[in-house]
């Protein structure tokens, strides 16, 4: 399975959605992980296609019947990767694009530890907080705790993650060609 599952890790704002947009359409064998959350849909997010919406009881239910490969408490809310879905998309010969917080990332190496793991990084703190007051979807509160924990998550990947590559998403257009770089498909390389 090696050079078959793909996941990216970041802090909220460092751009790992956009860079993913930007690049994943130009790779039709590549598929990108829907994961379950019980965080509320924000505008335009779609049950199935963005994530797989779930009640904190439906998600209790997950991770006591094992259907989780990882799984986390994440800003108050729960955010997993269901097991069925990884199955499937490998079955069907899929790659697998993940996006998981840099502690996901370590449980799912426990079950995937062939995985390739693609650090994202913004350029610095102050930019990450421009960001995220850019995107008008969290209150100040939020915000303070988004930096919080990305302060603690860069400073653990770097530490204790398995991480073959890291970006540092400061031009987009060439981030965006790293990662095209990673992608592509290295048995037609």
């Amino acid at each position: 399975m090696k050079h078959r599952l793909y996941v990216m890790s970041a802090a909220s704002g460092a751009g790992k959605t956009t860079l993913k947009d930007l690049v994943i359409q130009e790779f039709p064998d590549i598929c990108y992980s829907i994961s379950a959350t019980t965080r509320a849909p924000r505008k335009g997010e779609i049950n199935g296609v963005h994530y797989f919406f779930k009640t904190k009881k439906e998600f209790e239910e997950m991770i006591a019947k094992n259907e989780l490969v990882e799984w986390n408490l994440v800003h108050e809310n729960y955010y997993g990767t269901p097991k069925s879905f990884v199955e499937e998309q490998l079955a069907q010969g899929k790659r697998i694009l993940f996006d998981l917080d840099v502690f996901g990332k370590i449980n799912f190496d426990k079950v995937y530890p062939e995985s390739t793991g693609i650090l994202i990084l913004p350029p610095s703190i102050e930019e990450l907080k421009k960001r995220l007051l850019q995107r008008a979807t969290d209150s100040e509160e939020v915000i303070q705790l988004r930096l919080d924990n990305a302060v603690k998550e860069i400073d653990y990947a770097k530490k204790h993650g398995k991480y073959e590559y890291t970006i540092i998403n400061d031009q987009l257009e060439k981030a965006a060609q790293e990662l095209r770089n990673i992608l592509k498909d290295p048995y037609q390389a």
